[in-house]
């Protein structure tokens, strides 16, 4: 059995998906770093990066960082084509992760939600969040456009159309308009949520299928340029 530690709504939810449609046996260990006001230090020696997700092997191997993860998760159900069905397919499948992860999330959703990160000094914390929030939209804009069939690679789901599910449901956070602005990607969204481990994977943790909430309160639409 592995284990795989989570925070609810977070990119986590790509791996926990994954675990849930090929049916692994696994223990889930849910840390919320919305709650926590970060990742627990007390954890630091599980993962010294102090980030989520975080898959421990039944041998005690520690693997970080989602695309791994979920490269991982494909090597355990091979039968499932999680990256793709062919050479060309997992070639794009990564093409996407890596745009996903370092540019789309990290460079957006990681500098509104962290400008500590990337300045010292607190004035320069709302021009960040102004600048991510028009990154954010025009990376939205991008997947709209390179969008071209039900799903993103291929003829048949990979784990990259969950990954822009997930990423897809942190646009409400924004309070943008989804449906009306992004048509094609809102198609894929809901081909995706009607697979029984999105619905088992969101019950678990705890989370709206697709509107997130943990923004609820915050009037995060004054950094929309």
């Amino acid at each position: 059995m592995v284990q795989l530690w989570v925070s609810p709504g977070a990119c986590s939810l790509l791996p926990h998906i994954l675990l849930n449609e090929i049916n692994a046996d696994f223990e889930l260990v849910i840390v919320d770093i919305v709650k926590e006001l970060g990742f627990p230090e007390k954890y630091k020696e599980i993962n010294p990066k102090k980030r989520l997700p975080i898959l421990i092997l039944d041998d005690g191997t520690v693997i970080t960082e989602t695309v791994a993860i979920s490269t991982k998760i494909s090597q355990m159900a091979p039968d499932h084509h999680l990256l793709g069905s062919d050479d060309l397919e997992i070639v794009r499948s990564y093409e996407w992760f890596n745009w996903l992860s370092g540019t789309f999330h990290e460079r957006g959703f990681g500098s509104f939600f962290g400008p500590h990160r990337f300045a010292d000094d607190e004035i320069a914390f709302d021009p960040i969040r102004r600048s991510s929030y028009a990154f954010i939209e025009q990376c939205f804009s991008d997947v709209e456009e390179r969008l071209t069939g039900v799903y993103a690679v291929g003829n048949a789901f990979t784990a990259v159309d969950v990954f822009l599910y997930v990423i897809y449901r942190w646009g409400h956070m924004l309070r943008l308009d989804m449906k009306g602005a992004y048509p094609k990607y809102t198609k894929l969204v809901l081909e995706v949520t009607k697979r029984a481990a999105v619905s088992k994977t969101v019950e678990k943790e705890g989370i709206p299928l697709i509107e997130d909430n943990r923004a609820d309160g915050a009037d995060l639409q004054k950094y929309k340029p």
